[in-house]
């Protein structure tokens, strides 16, 4: 049976209606409920007339139709191309239904809508009861011989107008329950406990959403021993309940439920069916019909700016007033409800949304004559119920029939309906713009004076006027059921988008997919960090949560630090009665968190300290040992091998290296001294570990006592992070499984290259694919086909991106955007169609370095490619594919960067080290300043040593320069602190007695000596900087060229001042040397500070004083104390510079006198940087010549 809106033509060629706009429609009776799997569709034979795309929906009643969506978000369905091919479509999900209405949304321009349609299906059964939701339910009991089974099912479906209801009441041991209750149109699974007191029911699960939308949806309980899955249509949700909750009787639908159920079921036993014949497990209570008996309630849904509803008004106001009702439901919080003109008094009527609040203004000439508002909330996507009424001179706004809340006023002026009633928005042609949002929404029940309005007779154009409205259905869609938003990003929406707060999740982008946090400690460190504690996420975008560690990066390997409860040493003693001590540790991070870390590092280890007196582990190597450990994942197996032995052999580190106490056992702990015996060491083996428990045994002896320590579980290395490809040739590739990743996929790696192009990564399906490339030497390309055209992303960089560097690539595609993202550039975006995206359906393999065709292969390395979390083993699959080579040295030219202060980027199998051999600093990137505080009477000497014999004469003297060179230049720097002037705080001597010496005068500035010539005194270089005794940091560094002297102070504010004991650092060649006498009574005062990273040219001799006093020729009294008082606190020093060229004027300088006649100096004084330039006639080169003999 055909249906059609206006006229049409109907002959053999097909339907046409006579006038070709989208607010025609062709139904279809089917006569019954059919289950519908297909729809085909064909232009008009013989004619131009054929339709390009469409909408299907489909009802049980021929009202409150339902959109079919593919794939819950493609709305339309794509048409014919010419009137005679034969397009097809198979539905995802049959639809169940009798009446069938297919809506054209294009056609052919040339033509006009023509259609010839079939249907494809067959013939669907069911039993359906319907409840009135007064005392009408139904009661199925167990029968008192029935076995049970560790699996229950319940099934049925449900329809219902109202928002509130239970569907299913089950009673257990004890007053337990379990409930299925319908609350704000969303299925709750609650428990509730028995007692005297019946307790709070506790929700354990939450599916769904605008399940009162008057529309078949599916519902399974399934249990398996405590285990419960709710499944509400396609999606699952699964809860754990006491395993004999439902021991005693499931009460279907209890009560207050009205609305129909069909083909109810409880394991496999069709309880309607026994229901109609009277079988006696199952009972029906008050008034139930075998039918599903339905309102019939016609709403009209509002899609956008030009969607309107116009009504006449003036006729049907003859009382004077105002009487309209609606019900209305929306995401938005603003919108227009409803606007009508006063004419007699020349204003108008608005009435709308705004902060989803309903108010109401009245305008005249652009003023506000009066403003009410009601109600909070309307845009919780639930029915509220509005009206609008004036009678008597009393104008009222209400929400749900006064409970949301109601405002009055008492108007000056008459309010009545004398013009014709706008809905959701204004036509363009009545010449008024809306100053307020758009309505998006569903509306029903209209009232107007009281009166229902028909709306089915708008849709037919016999009542009013519309457009781009949907009559008799409700579009509304939420787009937060199942939410999009992963790891436990909060969603909220409105009527066509939906947005993820991740805040607090630890996660990023559209959808809350991609982690903040570092897979590992060795990113972090590659990242520029240094020890700390930090979040790791093993698994990037995966389900495993962010774990809380220790990274410590000083030393060679980048250790990851996981505690647990207890690392002290614990004592155990004899106890009355107790034969076996049992510990169990408890670990900072959650069992999959700790298992993915063990299994990602490339080496674990966990100290196990193990101290006994009279107490033994293994009496018997092959028999049961008195005491062992527990450890690997869970909770672990039980080990019986201790720290140092290999897993299974019952032995301990003396046992395996042969040098036990007692020689007939294999650890020292067996040979049952009263002396204390230890075995104790490394657990090393990753399967093993962490340690979980610890049983002690053979403890109740007297005189029996025992100690242990279980240290933390330390990891250091990452499989992921380094695992590396080389592609020689643009014909190379790897390939790996089929890439799934449907609705959301996220892909990230690194790569180098000296090619200009190349594809990255590769997957194709029939007609969808994915792939990366590098489409140029500055230009990343990401591109995709999920269905409805191919989508790009390009990211493009300023530098050249085949430069032998790393690069990081990270891309990710969700139902709201696609990004990309190249190094730390800003994210290229793209967002999704408006009807989302489709899942990503692929079939061949996954092609890395190259494509199925082997065109436009990539030439380079690639490393730590992850999909959705998961690692690809690329060096795996390279060792057995040709022209791929497993590993990619040469991480130096991208990280050598990170190694600071002079110190030495060195190569490494995986990865780099940073050699602070030359640097004056240590530390994991030689960062990490080296100081030291010394107490009276403390003091170092540094010997220089020669790199080679020149002469073996015994009476030789060492010396710092060489008879054969002449030293030009020399750099010196030094950071200090103190509160003493004045203080000498350097002095570096040559055996002609040349030196140089840095001090702080007495008026708190600093000076700078240099002796070149014995023969002369000393020129003094002074900085205008004062208050250099302040007790904050400073650092000084001097750097002279022939003639030619810099001197830098920089002084870092807002340091806190420490408190330091007398020192006296002397950097000497010969000890013997005698001081000039203003700096011998310096000595003598001695220095009250810290002084740090001390460095002359490559030698650092305070650093090899305090960290290789052994190996470096360095003479030390007194105590030496390592500090970190040379730690600066502020970021923003400020910096005085003196360039100075050294004097020979004649005359006698007073020593420790500045120079007044000698040079010129101009000077300035900006932003706190003092800069001083002088200059000197001539000077003779031997002038600053260090030799020696």
């Amino acid at each position: 049976m055909f249906f059609f809106n206006h006229r049409s033509l109907m002959d053999s060629g097909g339907w046409s209606p006579l006038t070709s706009d989208r607010y025609q429609w062709l139904e279809v009776d089917l006569g019954e409920r059919t289950r519908i799997t297909a729809v085909a569709t064909q232009g008009r034979y013989g004619s131009s007339d054929w339709q390009t795309s469409y909408l299907l929906m489909f009802s049980d009643t021929g009202h409150n139709w339902k959109q079919y969506r593919q794939e819950d978000s493609r709305g339309f369905f794509p048409g014919n191309s010419n009137a005679d091919s034969v397009v097809q479509y198979k539905l995802q999900q049959p639809a169940i239904a009798r009446f069938l209405r297919l809506i054209p949304l294009d056609w052919n321009p040339s033509g006009r809508i023509g259609l010839r349609l079939e249907t494809y299906g067959c013939p669907y059964t069911s039993d359906v009861v319907s409840f009135d939701g007064g005392s009408s339910g139904l009661v199925f009991r167990f029968s008192p011989g029935l076995r049970r089974t560790s699996r229950e099912v319940v099934s049925l479906k449900f329809k219902t107008v109202r928002n509130a209801g239970t569907l299913l009441h089950a009673e257990g041991e004890g007053g337990l329950s379990l409930s299925l209750e319908l609350e704000r149109g969303k299925l709750q699974l609650l428990f509730r406990q028995g007692g005297t007191s019946p307790s709070e029911p506790r929700r354990l699960a939450s599916l769904g959403s605008l399940l009162d939308d008057q529309h078949w949806h599916h519902v399974v309980l399934e249990r398996r021993s405590s285990h419960l899955n709710l499944t509400v249509d396609k999606h699952t949700e699964r809860v754990q309940i006491p395993a004999d909750l439902w021991s005693q009787k499931p009460v279907i639908s209890k009560r207050s439920f009205h609305g129909c159920l069909e083909n109810l079921l409880y394991n496999g036993l069709n309880l309607l069916e026994r229901a109609k014949h009277n079988d006696q497990q199952v009972t029906l209570m008050g008034n139930v019909t075998f039918s599903c008996t339905e309102p019939v309630s016609v709403a009209v849904t509002f899609h956008g700016p030009q969607s309107f509803l116009q009504l006449p008004g003036a006729a049907a106001s003859s009382s004077g007033g105002v009487a309209v009702g609606l019900q209305l439901r929306t995401w938005n919080k603003a919108g227009l409800l409803l606007t009508f003109d006063l004419p007699q008094h020349g204003g108008v009527v608005w009435l709308y949304l705004s902060e989803a609040r309903l108010r109401l203004q009245i305008h005249k000439a652009g003023r506000v004559l009066l403003e009410l508002s009601a109600g909070s909330a309307l845009n919780d996507g639930q029915w509220h119920s509005v009206e609008l009424n004036s009678r008597g001179g009393r104008l009222t706004i209400a929400v749900d029939k006064g409970e949301g809340g109601s405002a009055h006023a008492s108007p000056s002026f008459p309010v009545a309906i004398e013009s014709d009633l706008f809905f959701g928005g204004k036509s363009d042609s009545q010449g008024c713009r809306n100053p307020f949002n758009v309505f998006q929404g569903c509306m029903r029940l209209l009232t107007v004076e009281n009166q229902n309005v028909d709306l089915i007779m708008v849709q037919q154009k016999q009542l009013g006027n519309y457009s781009n409205l949907q009559i008799d259905m409700c579009g509304i869609i939420d787009r937060c059921s199942p939410s999009r938003c992963e790891h436990g990003g909060r969603c909220s929406q409105s009527w066509t988008v939906f947005h993820c707060n991740c805040s607090d999740s630890g996660y990023s982008g559209a959808t809350c997919h991609s982690s903040v946090y570092q897979q590992s400690c060795e990113a972090y460190k590659h990242n520029g960090n240094t020890s700390g504690h930090f979040y790791i996420d093993v698994d990037g975008s995966g389900p495993i949560k962010p774990q809380l560690v220790y990274c410590n990066m000083t030393e060679e390997n980048t250790w990851m630090v996981i505690q647990h409860n207890n690392t002290d040493l614990t004592r155990v003693r004899p106890s009355p009665g107790v034969n076996q001590h049992l510990v169990h540790f408890a670990y900072s991070t959650e069992e999959q968190q700790l298992s993915a870390a063990i299994s990602q590092s490339e080496h674990c280890e966990q100290e196990l300290f193990y101290h006994c007196r009279k107490v033994e582990q293994n009496p018997d190597s092959h028999g049961t040992p008195f005491s062992w450990w527990l450890g690997g994942p869970g909770s672990g197996r039980i080990q019986t091998y201790w720290g140092g032995a290999q897993p299974g052999s019952q032995q301990c580190a003396c046992g395996l290296q042969g040098d036990c106490v007692d020689p007939q056992h294999y650890c020292n702990c067996d040979a049952d001294r009263t002396e204390w015996a230890e075995d104790s060491g490394l657990l090393v083996h990753k399967e093993s570990l962490p340690v979980r428990s610890l049983v002690l045994g053979d403890i109740q002896r007297p005189g029996s006592e025992a100690a242990y320590r279980v240290g933390p579980l330390r990891c250091h290395g990452d499989k992921n992070f380094w695992n590396a490809a080389f592609f020689d040739k643009e014909t190379s590739y790897l390939h790996f499984p089929t890439f799934h990743g449907e609705l959301s996929a996220d892909i990230s790696f690194l790569f180098k290259t000296t090619a200009s192009s190349g594809v990255f990564l590769e997957n194709l399906g029939i007609k969808d694919f994915i792939r990366i490339e590098l489409s140029s030497s500055t230009q990343v390309l990401f591109s995709f086909d999920v269905g409805n055209g191919p989508l790009e992303v390009r990211v493009d960089s300023s530098i050249p991106l085949n430069d032998n560097r790393w690069h990081r690539v990270r891309a990710e595609r969700n139902v709201k955007e696609a990004s990309l993202r190249l190094d730390e550039l800003p994210a290229a975006t793209q967002e999704a169609p408006a009807d989302g995206h489709f899942h990503l359906q692929l079939n061949s393999q996954l092609f890395i370095g190259g494509t199925a065709s082997r065109q436009k292969g990539f030439r380079g390395c690639i490393r730590s490619l992850q999909l959705n979390g998961v690692t690809l083993d690329l060096e795996e699959r390279a060792k057995i594919t040709p022209g791929v080579r497993p590993g990619c040295p040469g991480h130096c030219s991208s990280y050598g960067s990170l190694c600071q202060n002079q110190g030495r980027c060195v190569e490494r199998a995986n990865g780099f080290q940073c050699d602070c051999g030359l640097s004056a600093y240590t530390g994991v990137f030689c960062h990490t300043e080296v100081s030291a505080i010394f107490k009276s009477g403390t003091s170092v000497s540094y010997t220089f040593k020669e790199p080679y014999e020149l002469i073996r004469n015994s009476s030789t003297l060492p010396s710092s320069i060489y008879s054969d060179m002449t030293l030009r230049g020399e750099n010196v720097s030094l950071s200090f602190r103190t509160n003493q002037s004045p203080a000498l705080l350097l002095y570096i001597s040559s055996y002609y007695r040349e030196y140089l010496a840095l001090l702080i005068n007495k008026h708190d500035k600093l000076e700078v000596r240099y002796k070149l010539d014995s023969s002369r005194d000393a020129e003094v270089l002074r900085s205008r900087v004062r208050s250099l005794a302040n007790g904050q940091l400073h650092t000084v560094s001097i750097r002279r060229l022939t003639d030619s002297v810099s001197v830098q102070v920089t002084t870092h504010k807002h340091t806190p001042a420490v408190q330091c004991h007398s020192q006296h650092l002397l950097i000497s060649t010969d000890k013997s040397d005698e001081l000039d006498p203003d700096l011998a009574r310096l000595a003598a005062l001695g220095f009250t500070g810290c002084l740090s990273v001390v460095h002359f040219n490559s030698i650092s001799p305070l650093k090899a004083a305090l960290l290789h006093p052994d190996t470096s020729p360095v003479v030390i009294t007194g105590p030496l104390v390592q500090s970190n008082c040379g730690s600066p606190a502020s970021a923003n020093p400020y910096a005085a510079e003196n360039t100075h060229h050294l004097s020979d004027q004649s005359g006698s300088v007073g020593s420790g006198q500045p120079l007044v006649n000698a040079i010129r100096t101009d000077s300035a004084l900006i932003g706190g940087t003092e800069l001083f330039l002088c200059t000197r006639t001539h000077i003779s080169p031997q002038d600053f010549v260090f030799g020696s003999n």
